[in-house]
């Protein structure tokens, strides 16, 4: 059975910056991960910046995402892979997300949204140019 984590619970309500849980992926067995950003609702002029960072105690995540979502201004879903399978020290990930709000209106941004992760089979490491390598020799 695949993994699943949540690292922002769907339909969460963001209105500052924080970070999310701490979630272990020791069970996981491909360590690559399908990850969707859904964001249901927001108002105008403010964006939202998502980042995963990965840890291997689950307390010190160091002064890097290893993933980083594109700035969102409006409803939509994004979708991105995460691969961690050369990465065997990440031992644990969580989100970070940052609010930013601007204009005169209400100085307090506000953001519905949910980042979900599901384990898929590992990502092939044989790839085009590797075999084109391999084919001249």
């Amino acid at each position: 059975m695949s993994l699943e984590l949540a690292l922002i619970p769907a339909d969460s309500r963001l209105e500052s910056t924080s970070d999310g849980p701490s979630l272990p992926i020791a069970d996981s067995e491909s360590r690559t991960f399908f990850c969707t950003l859904t964001v249901s609702d927001q108002i105008e002029q403010e964006s939202l910046d998502v980042s995963i960072w990965g840890s291997s105690d689950g307390q010190n995540f160091g002064k890097r995402p290893i993933l980083k979502f594109p700035q969102q201004f409006y409803c939509g879903t994004t979708k991105l892979v995460l691969d961690v399978s050369l990465r065997p020290d990440v031992q644990f990930l969580r989100a970070r997300y940052e609010l930013n709000r601007w204009g005169r209106v209400a100085p307090t941004p506000m953001f519905v949204a949910g980042l979900q992760l599901e384990e898929i089979p590992p990502m092939s490491r044989d790839t085009a140019t590797k075999r084109a390598i391999l084919a001249a020799k």
